[in-house]
């Protein structure tokens, strides 16, 4: 990785796009510093405090916002909204023929459309989100001022932050190095280092070897997803051998790979954001203690085994869900025998589609299964040790912050490959 980025940094475009990416960053961490007006900040922080003590969701969100939920930052709604704005367009995509037939037939056009549709809905999720905080801060009694003009001003500035947000990311995408939604959910949690540390300080003075055992689970767990991040099936495929002129081609034997991880982090992201809603629920209605609200909303605390169980079965959901959108085993059947290629053993056409399609039924189960071991076990660990909260979210914080960057420094490679072939063919 260190090599990588070494050799990208010598080339001048690719320089540039990393100090363009990291120009962002710093962007959104200053953003992440600016508080909104109106708000108790001392106060704030005593109750997100205790929020994480109990294993609130709150917690989690703030996770993901880098800090900036607790401290009610112009950025405290962080990439949430956007993310889900993003799941429901390409559910509905799915369901609703004539938006995928729109995709299809639309190409470029069409795309732009439904990333319109997204950024609209994102800024509304927005403006729902931001309210359902304001009106938590001021059931917590943390306003300064409880008037209309004060109400307008806080909620409309949680909803530029998301704004803001989203438009730095699709920069990112664009200018930049890597998938500007990942960028930033990577900077969030990256930030909240100093933090994790001081909670592991903590557990050493109490605990030396709960301490130590859990710094080696740490590293374990980045070896096996970096493990699993490159593993992958491989199909072998044959080329027939045929005539063109006086020259012979084909006859040459390759493969088509499927990585384990194919869907990358993007299942773990999807799954966090739509279990992130019953927290904004939370928000807008404080049930009374001992009321039937109240366990409801105990069921989606971070470590309450009702959340651990959904959030296992909508990372297999999504991880399915997004393989599908990714992988057309019909078109690479279809694509194989334009090409004169086949799956020894395997008839062209349906046959090898079917194929193709049980294979990658197996992969995804597989990778699904180790994201919920990644995801879920500091969760369990931290449901049985209630010392282990603040560090419940390791899990889902680490496969995250790997998969982004293995998948930049993929990224990475695959530029300076295209500019190597480039100057070579010059």
């Amino acid at each position: 990785m260190l090599e990588t980025l070494k050799n990208a940094w010598r080339i001048a475009e690719l320089r540039k796009k990393i100090l363009y990416t990291l120009f962002i960053i710093f962007i959104f961490r200053l953003g992440s510093a600016i508080p909104v007006p109106f708000i108790d900040f001392k106060t704030l922080a005593d109750v997100f405090a205790q929020q994480t003590a109990n294993g609130s969701m709150l917690s989690f969100i703030d996770t993901f916002t880098g800090g900036g939920l607790s401290n009610a930052t112009i950025f405290a709604m962080g990439i949430t909204p956007y993310i889900n704005a993003s799941i429901i367009l390409q559910l509905l995509t799915v369901a609703i023929p004539a938006l995928e037939q729109m995709v299809k037939d639309g190409g470029e056009e069409g795309q732009k459309k439904i990333a319109s549709w997204t950024r609209y809905l994102a800024v509304v999720l927005g403006l729902v989100q931001g309210f359902s905080y304001y009106m938590l801060l001021k059931s917590w009694g943390l306003l300064t001022d409880t008037g209309v003009w004060a109400a307008i001003v806080i909620v409309m500035a949680f909803t530029a932050g998301t704004a803001l947000i989203m438009w730095l990311g699709e920069h990112i995408t664009e200018n930049g190095i890597g998938n500007g939604i990942s960028i930033i959910l990577f900077a969030g949690i990256i930030s909240r280092g100093p933090s994790l540390a001081s909670s592991l300080i903590q557990l050493f003075k109490s605990s030396v070897v709960t301490a130590i055992l859990m710094i080696l689970v740490g590293l374990g767990m980045v070896v096996f997803i970096v493990y699993m991040s490159n593993a992958e099936r491989r199909i072998p495929i044959q080329y027939a051998k045929r005539m063109v002129g006086r020259k012979m081609y084909g006859g040459q034997s390759t493969h088509l790979p499927i990585k384990v991880n194919a869907t990358g982090v993007m299942p773990i992201i999807f799954a966090s954001s739509i279990l992130s809603l019953p927290a904004t629920i939370e928000m807008f209605w404080q049930p009374q203690a001992g009321s039937v609200g109240a366990a409801i909303i105990g069921l989606f605390r971070q470590t309450s085994p009702f959340y651990i169980a959904l959030y296992a079965l909508m990372i297999f959901g999504f991880s399915y869900f997004y393989a599908s959108i990714q992988f057309n085993p019909i078109e690479i059947a279809n694509n194989l025998k334009k090409n004169g290629g086949f799956i020894p053993g395997f008839r062209p056409g349906k046959p090898t589609s079917d194929f193709i399609m049980k294979a990658l039924g197996k992969v995804i189960f597989v990778g699904a299964i180790f994201l919920c071991v990644v995801a879920l076990v500091p969760l369990i660990i931290g449901a049985f040790n209630s010392n282990l909260r603040n560090v419940a979210l390791g899990g889902t914080s680490v496969i995250i912050v790997v998969g982004v960057a293995l998948e930049t420094v993929t990224q990475l490679e695959a530029q300076m490959m295209m500019r190597h072939h480039k100057g070579f063919l010059e």
